[in-house]
Parts: C-alpha cells; structure tokens; sequence
C-alpha cells in the first residue's frame, strides 16, 4: 500500500439502480414518475434565456423556496432545498449527527443512509423491521445520537402510522428526528403537520417521484426556522450556488400546478392497486404499499429468477440480493400499459415454470 492511502477516507458506495436506455423497455427499476412533469415545466423551459446562463443562479433560491412554503401553508424561513432529496439528506447527516451517540434507522431502508454515515463517521445502529417488515416504534426509544427512517419505507412500502411518529418523537426530545418522505404522495400521511408541535422534526421530500422531475434533482426539507438555518449554514459552507436556474424555473412550475399533481398520483395509485390484485391472483405476496411500487415475493419461484427474465424482455425491475430480502423483487409502478405487459409476461412465465 502506498503511504498516502493511509489518509484516504474510503467508503463502500451507493449503488443506484440501473439505467438501461433502449427504445423497447419497461422501465420499472427506479421509481421514476411514468408520467411527464406538468405543462408548466416545458413552458418554463421555453422561458429561459440562454444569456442569462452566464450569470450565477440566486443562491437562496427564494422563488423555489416561496413556492414551496406557499404550496404547504408554511413560511418561507421552515423550507430549505438542494440538489435532490439525496442532497437535502446528506448535508442532514453532516448538519444535524454530530453526537458519539448512535443514529438509528432501520436495518431494511434506503441504502444510503450507512453509507452517509460510513462517509462522515457517525456511529450507527440498525434497527430490525419485524416479521411483517413493519418499523417497531419502540426501538428508538433508547438513547441515540439522532433518528432517521423513510415513510413510507423503501424498498418495503410499508407506512408507519402518524400517531407511531409522534410517539418516536415524544421519546426523542433532545436529538434530531428525521422523516424521509420521499413517497409520501402516493397515499401516505405526512409528517409535515408536527413540525409547528416538535421542533426538532425535519421532514424531506423530493420533486423526483410524484412530480415526475428525476432528472432535474430537486428535494426539500421542512422544519423549524432554526434548524433550516443550520442545514444553510452548512450548505453555504459546501456550496453556495447548488441550485442552477433551470431547475429552480422548472421546479416553481412544477409546484404551482396543484391539480395535474393531484391527476398523475391518482392515476398511479389506481395502477398500483390493479397491479396488487393482478399479481396476488399469479401467487405473489408484498406488503400494503402506500409508495409507487410494490416490493413482491411469488411463493415458489426464487424472485433472481423472475428478475433474470423479465431483463431477457428488456423489462427492469430491482432486484437487491441483500439478506432477508434476496427473494423480492421491488416493481415500479408504470404506466397501467406498461402494468398489463408486465402481468402478461408474468402469466406466460409463472404457467411454464409449474
């Protein structure tokens, strides 16, 4: 080993899934909205000025900010935005988990979170999902350096109900709790109306899933002023310009448009319900999912499989060969066409594996 690599920080990274680009796929494997973001959003498109490119972009994003809080009855000092909700999560980590106490979060969840953790050296404890992959509330009543967890929870689906938060929060006055809201919109409650009853609650979300703006990168978090201008004095101490003009243009429109959001997560959730009874009737089981995927186990055959040969269709969906979970497979909502091809792949497949 080279002497210098002994001062390298070295982490096991994040593994995003997979981004095929071919012109016949089924795209199910990243929860991406199948629908296009609302009308406004090529309109603001349309509306910007190449010229004004060569100018640095508004570093408190004020116009995204005010149309966030405008859009959740909040004042503009309680939202703080960055590049993604993965953005908002890490300078989160680095803001807020700064005890010798461990954090907690579950042992199944979005797998960053120890990799943040690994990255800033924060100790850390997984806390086990029960047999129904439900978070037990009771296990981050202890004493912790800071609490985090997704609702509802990935890859599972699985919400926790309002009143199981507030009893996480009750028993955790002194440290920061963090509710990752990132698939609230698909038939979840939020958070959001604790933050004026707990001050130390920092909820996220992101434009990447029900606003259909992936591609723009675009999350927030929602709190009390005194911990947003935590998160921005340490965002400014990052990056002082971290939202460029495009998106804070396109994420205005994107909020302001109330009624195709409502219209696309409807049509979604419609498309999810269908799919669960289509896929119960093949011999599938998974959790009640109130996000835009379901995260499904077939009863006899091994989920490596069903996923090695919906790729040989060119259809995608996440397969994590983790432990507890190596025979599920995670399935992206699409669009009811995109469904329908699935199930019928699944009918062919599952008759002539018996």
């Amino acid at each position: 080993m080279n002497t210098w690599e002994a001062n390298i920080r070295k982490v096991v990274p994040y593994t995003p899934g997979e981004q095929p680009n071919q012109p016949d796929m089924i795209k199910l494997n990243t929860n991406e909205n199948p629908y296009p973001p609302a009308p406004g959003v090529e309109k603001a498109l349309h509306g910007i000025q190449p010229d004004t490119l060569r100018l640095y972009p508004d570093p408190t994003a004020g116009d995204l900010i005010h149309a966030i809080a405008r859009s959740y009855g909040l004042k503009d000092e309680q939202v703080f935005v960055g590049v993604g909700s993965d953005d908002v999560l890490a300078m989160s980590f680095l803001t807020f988990f700064n005890s010798d106490k461990p954090i907690l979060f579950p042992d199944i969840t979005y797998s960053f979170y120890d990799v943040w953790a690994d990255l800033f050296r924060i100790p850390y404890e997984c806390k086990a999902l029960d047999e129904n992959f439900c978070i037990r509330k009771e296990d981050y009543f202890g004493e912790n350096g800071g609490i985090i967890f997704p609702n509802p929870n990935a890859p599972t689906g699985v919400e926790l109900p309002l009143g199981d938060i507030e009893e996480i929060l009750l028993h955790n006055r002194d440290v920061i709790v963090i509710v990752d809201e990132a698939y609230v919109d698909f038939g979840a409650k939020s958070a959001l109306e604790l933050i004026e009853k707990y001050d130390n609650l920092l909820v996220v979300q992101t434009f990447s899933k029900s606003r259909s703006m992936a591609g723009m990168r675009i999350g927030f978090a929602c709190g009390n002023p005194q911990l947003i201008r935590f998160l921005n004095d340490v965002k400014y101490s990052f990056n002082s310009y971290t939202m460029d003009r495009t998106t804070l243009a396109t994420g205005v429109a994107a909020i302001q448009d109330k009624a195709y959001f409502t219209e696309t997560c409807e049509k979604i959730i419609a498309t999810r319900e269908w799919a669960k009874k289509e896929l119960a009737a093949l011999g599938f089981t998974f959790p009640d999912s109130k996000t835009n995927f379901i995260f499904a186990s077939h009863k006899s055959c091994p989920a490596k499989e069903i996923f090695e040969a919906l790729r040989q269709e060119h259809i995608y969906v996440r397969y994590f060969p983790k432990p507890r979970i190596d025979n599920h497979l995670r399935i992206t909502v699409g669009t009811q066409e995109e469904m329908e091809k699935l199930i019928h792949f699944l009918e062919k497949y599952l008759k002539n594996h018996k």
